[in-house]
């Protein structure tokens, strides 16, 4: 009782105070005993199932059983009194021993499946796991076919199966990596001839079908008829107000049509080499244009961010194809579906329909504007230039097949010939030709500029193959037309494939 006088004797001091001085001045801990017990009996009830467990299994042998009385002088039950027990998670990856913790030397060691779960493991796995382990399919970083995704996938595993006991296992290791294929020869193709004639950039260029004469059209405004063989000049055009951006010859009718930055597109007769008719409704200039293969369509594509479908005969805008939010700067068309694709300064390229004139695809995988599509004359696919890469497609959605790095500039034009020969031309003046299967670079060309134009005056706009696809023509920037041939001279001994079966580096997009 004198302790309980001597702390009441001190009515000032709060509660908490007073009970500390009782617990520093007694000799028998009454409430610290109690406090004990009740905590004893919270971890019994809480806690008890789980306090025998040892953190590994090493301690587990080190420490004997758990039977023994713990701290607080109550004596614990093991639930698995009898058996061995074993503490680990089935598995082979490593794990840690909680968020944020790292691995330690015990669980860095990786163990492998128990018996009972590796028997689980193997019901859950597909009955034609063995099957997928002899695959021998590409990976995703290899050459892909038309269709494969343009997404850098994983390396492939490959299954090995191991036997417990009387059950199958299945593990995963890794497949050597992916490289490409071997790419087809291709000669090299030389510069043989430079004509002369324009006063200004020459910005496009198309041979005829007769494959007797090719046309251009330039920034000096005219329209120019040149000899295909002899490279003379037959014929020249006005009519256009300003710069002439894009020329097309007909396949079905003795037209050339023509398009400019005057907002202007004009159909000429080659009988009278007039002009018979202009389709208007443009807002801007017109980048370039294409014709149906198939039927009487002319479409065109402009600065005004649309593209027009036009009727050639009537002259009537059947569609106006809206949808990009910068100029379109290529369109072309094919008999198939889709049968119109148009690029854009907006980096998108869009795959059209037709009839309804609205879009079917939108391929956004280009970081930059996309100022040139090629169509292969054989194969179900096509290819887009930007300066950030050359993608390579298949229709009918727009399938990503591959990149084709390393032409770093700006991408005006794309040809490509029946023999799996694709050209890039830049703005820089340089001219990559490519194996189209592979996407392997053969050749790399940067022709002199005409004398007397500058250096600055180095750039390619267009170029296309004629119709034997024996020539390349090129329309460049120091106001000439060059005409390539192959090499005849070339063989595989002579310019080897400088090709190693190298490891696949392909960018994402």
């Amino acid at each position: 009782m004198n302790h309980f006088i001597c702390a009441f004797s001190f009515p000032l001091l709060s509660e908490p105070c007073w009970l500390k001085l009782y617990l520093a001045s007694t000799s028998t801990p009454i409430f610290s005993c109690y406090h004990k017990r009740k905590m004893a009996i919270k971890l019994r009830n809480e806690y008890g199932p789980v306090l025998h467990m040892p953190t590994s299994k090493e301690n587990l042998k080190e420490k004997g059983p758990q039977n023994a009385t713990d701290s607080y002088g109550h004596k614990q039950y093991p639930a698995n009194q009898g058996q061995e027990v074993e503490y680990f998670v089935a598995g082979t990856h490593p794990y840690p021993p909680g968020p944020g913790v790292a691995l330690t030397a015990d669980t860095k060691i990786q163990r492998m499946p128990s018996e009972s779960a590796a028997q689980s493991l193997a019901v859950a796995l597909p009955s034609q796991a063995k099957a997928d382990a002899n695959r021998t399919a590409p990976s995703g970083s290899e050459y892909r076919h038309p269709g494969a995704a343009d997404r850098p996938q994983p390396a492939t595993m490959n299954s090995i199966v191991m036997e417990t006991g009387n059950t199958k296992n299945s593990a995963l290791i890794a497949k050597k990596a992916p490289t490409m294929p071997k790419p087809q020869w291709h000669p090299p193709w030389k510069l043989y001839r430079v004509i002369s004639g324009h006063l200004g950039w020459v910005r496009c260029i198309a041979v005829e079908p007769g494959n007797q004469w090719f046309v251009t059209g330039s920034a000096d405004r005219t329209i120019k008829i040149w000899d295909l063989a002899s490279g003379k000049l037959k014929l020249s055009l006005t009519g256009h107000i300003s710069t002439v951006r894009g020329v097309i010859v007909s396949t079905r009718s003795p037209y050339l049509f023509s398009c400019g930055e005057d907002k202007q597109v004009k159909c000429w007769d080659l009988e009278y080499n007039k002009v018979i008719r202009h389709y208007h409704g443009h807002l801007s200039a017109v980048y370039g244009l294409d014709l149906h293969p198939t039927i009487d369509v002319l479409v065109t594509c402009s600065r005004d961010s649309t593209a027009r479908i036009w009727d050639v005969r009537t002259k009537a805008s059947v569609h106006t194809l809206s949808g990009h939010t910068n100029a379109v700067a290529t369109v072309r068309c094919q008999a198939a579906e889709p049968q119109i694709i148009t690029g854009s300064h907006d980096t998108t390229i869009r795959l059209w329909d037709l009839v309804a004139g609205k879009t079917r695809v939108t391929l956004t995988n280009h970081k930059k504007s996309v100022r040139a599509v090629v169509l292969h004359p054989r194969h179900y696919t096509f290819a887009s230039g930007s300066p950030d890469n050359i993608k390579q497609w298949k229709f009918p959605d727009g399938s990503f097949i591959q990149n084709l790095s390393g032409h770093n500039a700006i991408i005006n034009t794309l040809t490509v010939n029946s023999d799996g020969v694709l050209v890039s031309g830049a703005d820089n003046g340089t001219m990559h030709l490519w194996d189209w299967r592979t996407g392997y670079n053969f050749q790399r060309v940067h022709a002199a500029v005409q004398p007397g134009s500058l250096d600055s005056e180095s750039g390619i706009f267009a170029c296309a193959f004629d119709q034997s696809e024996s020539r390349l023509l090129t329309a460049e920037a120091d106001k000439t037309i060059k005409v390539y041939r192959e090499d005849d001279t070339a063989t595989e001994e002579t310019h080897p494939v400088s090709w190693k079966p190298e490891i696949i580096k392909r960018k994402r997009f």
